[in-house]
């Protein structure tokens, strides 16, 4: 197994992933979420997409032997393990500029919309829009009412989830920077996230 590969606190990170090789995402402090997009590599137009996930699978989250689909309805990635309680959000949009003048912002805070765009530009490829990511660890229940909320992570320090890739992909992830909500624990607290290709 390759040697973990730091996802920095707030910040984004991207890597090629073969068809056939598998990804394992890492909570390693317990309480960061990671958001996570997965794009076809040989055509970016193409890439993981919640809603037809979701009409895939009738399901709001997945688990363990459920595929994740393409914008095009085809399988991009198996998920093969998950160590945490199974709790990741597949509804939400990443956090960007905008989420943060609305949360009273107004100076820069760092977004998972740009850290996407940042981590895909270190390994040479460029996006022009943010896909809705899988919200790896992240906590949102919701109601029979359609109410949702906002509530800390209940993962563990090393809990993980891991992904076979089903075609040749870029596993793009942002150590979310949210630090307002209780997104990545109550105490706001941004930490350093791994993941492993093996």
């Amino acid at each position: 197994m390759a040697d973990k590969v730091m996802i920095p606190a707030r910040k984004g990170k991207a890597v090629v992933v073969d068809k056939g090789q598998s990804i394992r995402i890492i909570n390693t402090y317990g309480s960061q979420v990671v958001d996570t997009w997965i794009y076809n590599l040989h055509d970016l137009s193409e890439f993981q997409s919640n809603e037809h996930t979701r009409a895939a699978l009738l399901k709001l989250q997945f688990e363990p032997g459920d595929f994740v689909y393409t914008n095009f309805r085809r399988p991009i990635a198996k998920v093969e393990q998950d160590t945490s309680p199974g709790v990741h959000d597949m509804l939400m949009a990443a956090c960007d500029k905008y989420r943060y003048q609305l949360l009273g912002c107004t100076e820069f805070h760092d977004s998972c919309t740009d850290n996407l765009a940042n981590g895909m530009k270190e390994i040479g490829y460029e996006v022009h829009e943010t896909p809705s990511p899988i919200n790896i660890f992240m906590n949102i229940p919701w109601t029979t009412k359609g109410d949702l909320t906002i509530d800390p992570p209940v993962t563990e320090p090393g809990d993980y989830i891991q992904f076979r890739a089903m075609m040749d992909c870029i596993f793009a992830f942002s150590a979310c920077p949210q630090d307002i909500l209780p997104t990545n624990g109550v105490d706001g607290e941004i930490t350093d996230a791994h993941f492993q290709i093996f």
